[in-house]
Order: C-alpha cells, then structure tokens, then sequence
C-alpha cells in the first residue's frame, strides 16, 4: 500500500505489487500504471523522483511466496506479471530458471509488461486480442493448450490477475487434473 499526503491532509492510498526479487537491497519496485485521470499514478510518474521517502505498508491480504527452490508455473494476467516477475526475476538471477514457467496473458503487444525483459526460454506470452505479425499463435483467450504445454511434475502454480482471469485460469487448471493443493491465486480489482 503506498499512501500519499497533501499539505491539507487530504490522503489517497493504492496497492501496488513488488516487482523486484527478495535480496540484500533495503530498495523495493513497484510497478505503476500511469493512468489518465489517476492523482497517485500520475503523481509517482510525474512528480516523484528516486531519493523521495514515500509512506508505504503492507504486505496486506492474501499473497504469495516462492522462495526459489521448487517447480512454478507463474500465470498472469495484463498487470498480474508484476509479482510473478519477481519470482521469474529471483529464478533468472540465482541460475534456476529452469524451475519457472511463466504464461503471460495480454490484450496486444502495447500492454505487455516488461516487454524488453521478459522474453526468455522460461516464458510464454499469449496475446488475446492483438499479436504481433510474426507471432505463431493466434490471439485468443488463454485455454488448456497452453497451459499444459508448460506443465512441470510437482509445480505449484501461481495464479495472478483479475477475480474473472484467476477463476479462468483455475477453472483451466482443475481441467487439467492439477492438484488444488498446489494453486496459489492473488487477484484484484478496481480501485475506487
């Protein structure tokens, strides 16, 4: 949760997800969507600069951990990938990206997350609506092909994105006969 105060008290508050892996380092990021009409977006984008202190707690809710050590399959959807980046970004820098799979699910090129940074052996995106040229997959919803296509033995699955995205990507787990004792879902909604 980042909270914002104005010199008359007037506060808003957001939750963000942490996109940096765990390590030495007391420094945290967040990724943040700069929306049009946002008064914190905009504000974190256009007025704060990196030595500002800013007021942040939590984490709050329900959440996931991956420490690194076992077989994931990391699923998201348009800005869910930002805690799973974290997981892919800890397994890249300790040498065991071969322990991830990361399924990406985004409406068009444009909305990708992390789009210089994220393409790898580990990962996969799936563009629904629009795709690239040359992509090889058509867009479309996220199904049961891809998903079994990066299925590991003994994976937990992360499951992160929009209430509708996470009961989708469930709903395609459980028809893949994938253990429920190994899902793992964080999901969010609008902010108000």
């Amino acid at each position: 949760m980042v909270r914002l105060t104005a010199a008359d008290g007037y506060t808003a508050t957001r939750s963000y997800s942490v996109a940096s892996p765990p390590g030495d380092s007391q420094d945290i990021e967040i990724t943040v969507e700069r929306l049009e009409d946002g008064e914190v977006s905009s504000y974190l984008h256009e007025v704060v600069v990196p030595g500002d202190e800013l007021e942040v707690r939590g984490p709050i809710g329900g959440w996931f951990v991956w420490r690194g050590d076992t077989p994931a399959l990391l699923v998201g959807g348009g800005s869910g990938i930002v805690p799973l980046m974290a997981m892919l970004r800890l397994a890249r820098r300790s040498g065991r990206s071969d322990l991830v799979r990361l399924v990406a699910s985004v409406r068009s090129p444009v909305e990708l997350y992390y789009a210089e940074e994220l393409p790898g052996p580990e990962t996969t995106v799936v563009f629904t609506r629009e795709a690239p040229p040359s992509w090889d997959r058509p867009p479309g919803r996220l199904g049961e092909e891809d998903l079994r296509r990066v299925l590991a033995p003994g994976a937990t699955a992360y499951v992160c994105g929009s209430s509708g995205f996470a009961d989708h990507v469930t709903g395609l787990l459980a028809r893949l006969e994938f253990p429920d004792e190994h899902i793992r879902v964080e999901r969010f909604g609008p902010t108000s």
